[in-house]
């Protein structure tokens, strides 16, 4: 009986001794049939940037206060009662811009005292700003100075190659003196072009 469970004994060992042996066996065959192949993905944003001009060839970026002065043709200082001025303004997008963009015009709070004016702003055809002046209507004559109705829009193109500034858009604001115009009135308008890019 000993004999048997000696033999039995040695029969177990070797079988494990072999487990083991193959199992080191299948490793060493795993690793050496192992490979890897590596992807890397790289992200970066782009750019965005809006600029105005009051002469269409000095570009900058104007804040909220002051924003750019608007250059409006005489009486714009000493106003009478049906009077007209005019004033042109081009928006562009900057260099380096990735992106185009849809423009909306807004306006903020008005200072001082603007009654008996209103005005009009056109997307012009040309670059000319006065009475000959023709294009798309983004806020019609008789609006009070102070308001934009609706959301007026206009769209721009990032310039082409995207390291030039893109082509500006003229933008001619009329601005008319009501026949009841009050004498020593004094007050400011600002407009606000929100691009937002698309």
């Amino acid at each position: 009986m000993r004999t048997v469970l000696r033999n039995r004994k040695g029969v177990v060992r070797a079988i494990l001794a072999g487990g083991v042996v193959l199992g080191v066996g299948a490793a060493i065959t795993l690793a050496a049939w192992n490979a890897s192949d590596f992807a890397t993905g790289t992200f970066k944003s782009g750019t965005f940037a809006l600029e105005g001009s009051i002469d269409d060839t000095t570009f900058a970026a104007h804040p909220a206060a002051p924003g750019a002065a608007l250059s409006f043709t005489a009486p714009v200082a000493d106003l009478s009662p049906n009077d007209v001025v005019y004033s042109s303004y081009c928006v562009r997008l900057a260099a380096g811009t990735t992106a185009n963009a849809t423009v909306t015009v807004n306006t903020g709070t008005p200072t001082g005292s603007l009654a008996g004016l209103t005005y009009s702003l056109v997307q012009t055809t040309g670059t000319t700003c006065d009475a000959t002046t023709t294009g798309t209507s983004l806020v019609p004559s008789g609006t009070a100075l102070g308001t934009v109705p609706g959301a007026p829009t206009f769209a721009l193109s990032a310039g082409s190659p995207t390291t030039s500034a893109g082509t500006a858009v003229h933008l001619c604001f009329t601005v008319t003196a009501a026949a009841g115009l009050a004498q020593g009135l004094s007050g400011t308008a600002t407009w606000q072009f929100a691009a937002q890019s698309n």
